[in-house]
């Protein structure tokens, strides 16, 4: 393996903590008002619909190996995480711009609580947050001058898929916050590894494009 292969995987198993961690936070079907509003927030910002028309392309499909355009950059997805707890699955890309700049794209659809069938997708486009050896507290943190509440912290099982410095499966302690300014901001740690962050960012339908791999 050669050096810059070993730096790039280093670097993959630091990033790999700072994904979106709203699948865990899902335990059954209450959430805390500000989770809620968390949740309403993505929606109203474009959150794609499942039977939205054909002119929308299904992040759900997206696979390994895919070159991904979302926010102006063209990714290669180098892994993925398959998150899950009580029933509820959640997807996240592991994604790289070619000059080892990570970022995690996560996608999951919602259904709400004595609905039918319709639901609509959460995509979100994590970026990392420099912590400088922070953890996450139990009360509101402040960082970057936006207040942060807590919303829930738990564990949530993961199985790895590619080159995301992570083992083939295992567990993540999380923790997720909600920011008067209506970003996500979620701390995360494999177990026995240390905290990393991330900030969520929303992404509309249609703002994601895809070259297939041949």
């Amino acid at each position: 393996m050669t050096a810059a292969v070993v730096l790039s995987l280093s670097v993959a198993t630091l990033v790999v903590v700072l994904g979106a961690v709203l699948v865990a936070v899902r335990s059954g079907r209450s959430r805390a008002p500000s989770a809620e509003a968390a949740k309403q927030g993505a929606a109203k910002q474009g959150a794609a619909k499942p039977d939205a028309g054909p002119e929308y392309f299904d992040p759900r499909t997206i696979k390994v190996g895919d070159t991904v355009h979302c926010a102006g950059v063209r990714f290669h997805t180098v892994g993925a995480l398959h998150l899950a707890r009580q029933g509820e699955r959640r997807t996240e890309y592991l994604l790289d711009d070619g000059n080892r700049h990570y970022q995690w794209l996560s996608v999951e659809e919602l259904r709400e609580q004595g609905a039918g069938e319709a639901g609509h997708l959460e995509v979100l486009l994590w970026t990392t947050v420099p912590t400088e050896g922070m953890v996450p507290a139990k009360s509101t943190l402040t960082m970057d001058g936006t207040e942060f509440s807590p919303v829930r912290r738990g564990t949530v099982a993961f199985r790895a898929e590619g080159a995301t410095g992570m083992p083939d499966r295992g567990l993540l302690d999380y923790v997720l916050y909600h920011g008067n300014d209506g970003r996500l901001l979620a701390f995360r740690r494999p177990q026995g590894g240390g905290w990393a962050a991330s900030y969520a960012h929303p992404l509309p339908p249609g703002s994601i494009r895809v070259e297939r791999r041949s």
